[in-house]
């Protein structure tokens, strides 16, 4: 199998079309947004390590990941199932729930690693 560089940049181009379709229409994803600006701004302001850096950009990335996945099943489960059923709530539900599982576990490294850094600066 030959490798098609232009069908690669093609690819490329139908994932950004994704990630630009969900920026400014979907809520929560604005809001991992914003929060994500809060918190690289903030990652400046204090000086946080290389290492926290990684740990930070890691979690952006997940919780980014995690929200458009999210978007993705309810979509495709609104395209399958376009009147209400159960077992559809449920699916959108437990996707849902993974992005809350990944939002809070980044909330709680971003704690770890801030916390400090903002306790040396108020006391």
């Amino acid at each position: 199998m030959k490798y098609d560089f232009r069908k690669q940049i093609r690819s490329f181009g139908y994932a950004w079309k994704g990630i630009r379709c969900c920026v400014g229409k979907e809520q929560n994803l604005s809001f991992h947004l914003i929060a994500t600006a809060v918190t690289v701004t903030s990652g400046f302001a204090v000086g946080i390590t290389r290492t926290e850096w990684m740990m930070v950009i890691l979690c952006i990335g997940v919780v980014i990941a995690a929200e458009l996945f999210n978007t993705a099943i309810e979509k495709l489960v609104d395209l399958v199932s376009p009147e209400r059923h159960p077992l559809a709530g449920q699916v959108k539900d437990i996707a849902a729930g993974a992005v809350l599982v990944c939002a809070t576990a980044t909330a709680i490294i971003g704690l770890i690693i801030f916390v400090p850094y903002l306790t040396r600066f108020f006391l």
